[in-house]
């Protein structure tokens, strides 16, 4: 009755769909999904295999390898997907985030076993006010839900605010969010020796990232690996001044 009186619509260009959540084919042509071959290390997709090493790294991550030990994205970050997620972020669109994140579910299949847990990136208290969730979060549960993992929603924590990293250099966002983010105290017996599968929407230069991985990693954590909805490929240069560089 409900799909009669509100036939189910395409995500992006509001055609109808068969189901509710998704985006219709015509649409669907317009994103890039990533497919192999890609860096393990950074998930960015590359034009052969061979321009990857033994271990199945790219040039840049073997020049200077992330914190994370292994990364996945659904998405190359294009015109529509980037649509979906600054809806999703900015927009109060929550819906996306059931397309999104099963994308990710699938994207993260080897790095999601059963005694992972799933944890995402955390937004400052004062962001939640504003947005009233974060984007991180509901991916995180999607894919949780997907998976067999174990879903921690508030195992990190951000202990300031930090300011829009829009126009920063790569060094200047690490030094801005340097020690913004830790492990809570309650949380860390949980982290000790266990495999962490970090979410977030988007990976940019790998600011949040990396110091989320840190604190993770210096608290015990076996392993981090990340798992986002898009990226953006490490060797293109990205527009500093749109909001994708908030959290990246």
């Amino acid at each position: 009755m409900l799909d009669a009186l509100y036939p189910p619509s395409c995500l992006l260009c509001g055609a109808e769909t068969h189901k509710a959540g998704l985006i219709c084919s015509d649409c669907f042509v317009r994103v890039t999904p990533v497919s192999a071959p890609f860096c393990k290390k950074c998930g960015t997709p590359q034009p052969s295999a061979a321009y990857l090493n033994s271990q199945g790294a790219c040039a840049v991550c073997e020049r200077h390898p992330p914190m994370w030990s292994q990364a996945r994205a659904a998405f190359v970050y294009d015109k529509a997907i980037r649509e979906l997620i600054l809806q999703l972020k900015y927009a109060d669109r929550q819906e996306n985030a059931s397309f999104l994140g099963e994308h990710m579910a699938r994207a993260g299949q080897g790095l999601i076993h059963l005694e992972s847990i799933i944890t995402p990136v955390p937004a400052h208290k004062r962001r939640l006010r504003q947005r009233r969730y974060n984007q991180a979060a509901l991916l995180a549960q999607v894919i949780a839900r997907k998976s067999v993992a174990h879903y921690v929603p508030d195992m990190l924590e951000r202990t300031r605010a930090t300011t829009r990293l829009s126009g920063f250099s790569r060094r200047e966002r690490y030094e801005e969010m340097k020690e913004a983010i830790q492990v809570r105290p309650h949380m860390l017996r949980r982290v000790a020796g266990r495999h962490i599968v970090l979410v977030d929407d988007l990976l940019t230069t790998g600011a949040t990232a990396s110091v989320s991985a840190q604190a993770l990693l210096e608290n015990g954590a076996a392993s981090v690996c990340l798992l986002v909805a898009a990226l953006v490929p490490m060797q293109k240069e990205i527009d500093l001044d749109s909001p994708i560089a908030e959290t990246a």
